[in-house]
């Protein structure tokens, strides 16, 4: 188990002109495959998240801090998890450098994904593997 990556929520927002990232994770038992996504858990993971973002929003008015790259799912090891993802949070938090924090993620996490929803659709991952921040790659 100590090989088995973890799977991280976080968001990325703006609340009353301070930058936020507030996340939460879940150890997997198994990695993800190679093209696939966090499915059921990621949507779990993402539901959480969001709860706690929207009881966050009774703190004053919450803005998506990144576009489309605001609701993000990784899947990490537990090194990096325990010591990149803080650093990483710090410094996005410090400079507000979003695509700068996707390249860094890319580096250490083996899947990276966004979730959307277009207009009466169903909720979405985008593969961020590899794509530059502008042009996500669908999955």
């Amino acid at each position: 188990m100590a090989d088995a990556p973890y799977l991280i929520a976080l968001a990325l927002l703006e609340q009353n002109g301070e930058r936020a990232m507030p996340l939460q994770g879940k150890s997997l038992r198994e990695p993800i495959p190679a093209g696939g996504d966090p499915g059921e858990l990621g949507h779990q993971q993402a539901l959480g998240l969001m709860l706690r973002v929207w009881q966050r929003s009774e703190q004053g008015p919450l803005r998506r801090a990144a576009g489309d790259h605001s609701l993000l799912l990784i899947t990490v090891p537990i090194e990096a998890l325990q010591e990149q993802v803080p650093a990483l949070k710090a410094q996005w938090l410090n400079n507000g450098d979003t695509a700068g924090l996707l390249q860094e993620l890319r580096q250490i996490a083996s899947g990276v994904w966004s979730l959307q929803q277009a207009n009466r659709e169903p909720i979405a991952y985008v593969n961020l593997d590899g794509a530059p921040a502008d042009q996500p790659v669908r999955s």
